[in-house]
This record gives structure tokens, sequence and C-alpha cells, in this order.
């Protein structure tokens, strides 16, 4: 096998040269399986003829093969990169990039991108926004949603499929090195069979859902990328079935995983509760936290392979082993079980309540459920065109806003069952749809709060109409369910405001204010470990 990569590795040095002789500036990039050339508008990707636990390119046939997939399942998500499959004639000593008689090679061609696209750059330098995240989520819902289904008869998603995955992991990183120099990897066998256990039921009813889907496989920042303000997700896995039909969780939490263990955890929660919004997957946040400590080791498996290679510069080794020690040490932390907590907010339509909680999410790693969002995904949810009236009824009216609110508790009771903190953002002006969440809390022993958001009529309204004309919020609230909310509401009672929090939003909200006003909260969350 070694000598077919010392082959592998001399032809395309040979292809370089050919590139660079007809006028093209080369960039050579290399990952544990692949080969990258960038000359001019175009990239050529390369599949390295070697084995691994889990891929085998040592033939030319399969070679081949999956650089078809990688153009077919990475069109997916990433169209405009990817333009087809090109042959290597000639010979080893000159190959011909696509030229015509029997292929010696074969390469994906790409189009080539500024590497300050992606997002592990982007991160680094600090210019990564909420925007691109948001973005990123809709564009992985829609995915997802999308997504071929695995055949219920499959073994794809099978409870024995996904123990022997994470047993597999932990094997390989046993015998590294590195690996196994790690204090907690031990420890993580045990909590992983412990879990596994615990989440046998939830792990049959995702496949029995649907939610094992053909899904990207290799959701990382350094596999994203936004180019003229377009984010798109590439190089996903097409070299291994097992890896790529996975429950459409394992692959968002990759990438939640990922925005954490490079110190952004309020991006991971943006990421995460805009996905879920979208999806309405909340039974998935059941088995997010298994799959997420996975990804951190199969992270930091990748980069300790890339290290232990022999074509790698001692600079490189180092910094990949450094990489891949932060990702396995990230993975066993990430083993604590969470602390969850019921909260809610109470203001009117325009007072603040939604910016507040976005941003209080990523502070808490809460989950946000948004009574405008669940009141349209209940049967005759969307309002009547063209009917102001209609409208109002079918979605403020007394029977949707009780239905919505016993939607609202019943996916806290989910939320908190899966080991999350939920912020429910809702009016809530009714003491009884407080009273409803208070007692779940109670019967789940967990924390109850009250963000009690305020602004002043005339800010609220004022946002309601700026809302409206922009049209880029799930609220339907206009001026007169604002003026009807003020007359229905009920203001806190002195045992509620034991449990409130005052948050006034006239003066505007930014992450240091919210910051500072979630200080108590995660006071309490930590008070329960």
């Amino acid at each position: 096998m070694m000598d077919a990569l010392a082959q592998q590795a001399a032809l395309i040095a040979r292809i370089a040269r050919r590139l660079e002789a007809g006028g093209s500036r080369v960039v050579r990039f290399d990952t544990h399986v692949s080969t990258v050339l960038v000359a001019g508008k175009h990239a050529f990707k390369f599949k390295k003829a070697l084995r691994l636990p889990f891929l085998d390119d040592t033939t030319l046939a399969a070679r081949r093969f999956h650089c078809d997939e990688e153009c077919r399942l990475n069109r997916r998500l990433a169209p405009g990169l990817y333009i087809d499959v090109v042959p290597v004639t000639g010979d080893a000593a000159h190959p011909v990039l696509g030229g015509a008689g029997a292929a010696i090679e074969y390469a994906v061609r790409m189009h080539a991108f500024d590497q300050h696209a992606l997002w592990g750059f982007r991160i680094a330098q600090g210019l990564l926004d909420g925007a691109e995240v948001d973005q990123l989520a809709q564009l992985l819902a829609r995915f997802h949603l999308d997504a071929a289904r695995a055949p219920a008869d499959s073994r794809w998603g099978a409870r024995t499929l996904t123990a022997a995955t994470f047993a597999g992991t932990l094997a390989e990183l046993s015998v590294s090195p590195a690996g196994a120099a790690v204090a907690g990897l031990a420890a993580l066998r045990h909590w992983e069979a412990a879990e596994r256990a615990r989440l046998d039921d939830q792990f049959g009813g995702r496949k029995a859902q649907g939610m094992i889907r053909e899904c990207h496989g290799d959701l990382h920042c350094d596999n994203i990328l936004t180019l003229d303000g377009r984010v798109q997700a590439f190089d996903g896995i097409e070299f291994s079935d097992a890896l790529r039909w996975i429950d459409v969780m394992d692959d968002l939490a990759f990438l939640c995983m990922d925005l954490a263990r490079r110190s952004r955890p309020d991006l991971a929660a943006r990421l995460l509760n805009r996905y879920l919004e979208d999806t309405g997957d909340y039974g998935g946040l059941a088995v997010l936290p298994y799959y997420r400590v996975h990804r951190a080791l199969v992270r930091g498996k990748v980069m300790l392979l890339r290290a232990a290679q022999q074509d790698v510069p001692a600079s490189e080794r180092a910094r990949c082993e450094a990489e891949g020690l932060h990702y396995l040490a990230f993975g066993i932390r990430s083993a604590r079980r969470g602390h969850a907590a019921i909260m809610l907010t109470h203001g009117c339509a325009g007072s603040g309540k939604t910016t507040f909680c976005r941003l209080a999410v990523g502070i808490l790693g809460a989950i946000q459920v948004r009574s405008d969002v669940e009141r349209k995904r209940l049967p005759a949810g969307r309002a009547p065109a063209g009917d102001p009236a209609a409208c109002a009824t079918a979605l403020y009216g007394e029977t949707a806003t009780r239905r919505t609110y016993e939607k609202l508790r019943s996916l806290a009771a989910e939320i908190v069952a899966a080991g999350w903190p939920v912020i429910v953002d809702a009016a809530c002006l009714k003491a009884a749809q407080r009273t409803a969440l208070q007692a779940l809390a109670a019967d789940m022993d967990v924390p109850f709060l009250v963000f009690d958001i305020r602004a002043s009529r005339t800010t609220m309204r004022e946002r309601i109409r700026a809302r409206r004309r922009e049209g880029l919020d799930a609220s339907d609230a206009d001026l007169a369910v604002l003026d009807s909310q003020i007359a229905a509401d009920e203001p806190l009672g002195p045992a509620e405001l034991e449990h409130a929090i005052v948050v006034d939003t006239g003066i505007g909200l930014d992450v240091a204010r919210v910051r500072r006003i979630c200080a108590p909260v995660l006071d309490i969350l930590d008070a329960q470990a």
C-alpha cells in the first residue's frame, strides 16, 4: 500500500508541475484521505490510495466511484462548487489531466475559493456572524427535511450499528499513541454504554419516525464556507454509507460541537435553536448530547490520524496532534449531563421577548420555543389571506391560544426530560398560562423563572409597525392584537415576582447586558451540579 501511495504522490506531483508549466500557480492541500491541487479558478481533488478502518480507496475503480459519489452528494448543499469528475490519462511519467484515452487516475474538479471563506478561518478572525449561522440553519433544515430516508428494514440507524460506530471510534483512539494517553477515554466507555441503554427507546423511535436519512456526515467548520454572502457546506462523506446514513441530529451535532469547541457556544446555540424552529424536531434533543460527544471524538481521531501520517511536515504534525487532543478533551467534558430549568417570558407583542430570548439561549445553553411558531404548526394554524378578522381569530382566538399553550407546555416537558433548560417565548399574559408551566417545573423538580419583558406602549407599537413592514418575523401580531393584549394582561402576582427577573428592553439589548441579566440564572443552573 505504501508503494501505491508513493506512486500516486509522484503522479500528483507531476500533474502539479504540468499545471504550473501551463501558467497556473498551484497550491497543494492535504487531508488524511485526499490531496487537492488548486490551479487558477479550479481545484482538483484526488482520493489517496489508502485503506483505513472506515474506507478503502486502494483500487482505481473505488476512487472513481467515490469521485462520482462526492459530486452527486455534495451538489445537494454546494451545487455551485462541484463541476465534474476528470480522468488523468497518459502514463505515470507524462500524465494528462482531462485527456483522452484510458484513465490512470481520477479527480473531482471544483471551482476554487478563497480559503478565508472557510468558517474555521472566519471564527478565528472574529468574522463569523449570526446571520450566517441562521442561513446555514435554514439550509440544513431544508436539506434534512428533503433528504432520502433510510428504509425501515435497512441496517442504518439500528441500535447495534450506533453502538458499533461509537465503539469503533474508541477502539481506534485506544491504539493511537496520543489518544491512548488522554485521561478519561476509559471512563467514556462506561458512559457510552450507560447512555446507550438509557436512550434505547429514543434510538429506536428515531428510526421509526424516519429520522435516519442520507446526510452530509462531516459537518464541521472547515467544511463550511461563506462566498459572496451565500453559505454552503461541502466535502460530505462519500466513502462510507454507515457514516452518511445517520440520524439528522447526529449530522447537526457535529457542527454544534465544533462551534462550541472553537469557543462559540453562543453560535452553537443559535444554530440549534434556529434549526429546531424550522424543523420542529425537538424530540432529537434527547440523543443530541450522545452524538455530540461522539463527534468530538471523531474529529479528534481524524486530527490524530493526520498527525501520524509520514508525509506531514513536523509543524503541521504538532498542530494536528494538539488540535486532536483538544477535541478529545472537549468530548470528555461534554459527557457531563446538562442542568434543566423551565423559564418563560411575560410581555406583550413588540416588547422584545424574542430578541431577548435569541441572545439568552446562547448564554444559558437553552432551547427557545416560540408561540408565534408553534401556533402555525397546529392544524389550521395558517391565517386566512386577506381577511384580518379571520386572521385574528385563527391565530389569536381563545381556542387557538389554548391549544398553543398546551403545545408549549408539552414541548417544555419534552425538552426538560431530555436534560435541557427551556425558555418558553410567549406572551403568557394570563396567570393560568404561567401557573401551568410553574406546576410543570414543580412536577419535574427543576427551577422555574419568569423573564418579565417590558417596554413602553409607544416602543411596542413602533416595533410592530417596523416588523410588519419588513415581514421577516414569524409573528402576525398587529396593533389591534397589541391593544387586546394590553387590555387582557394579568400582571405578575407577588408569588410570581419571587421567580421573576425584570427586563426593560426600551433601553436596548446587547450580549453584554443580557449576560448580566442572565447571571443569576446561571448561578441557579450551576447550583444543580
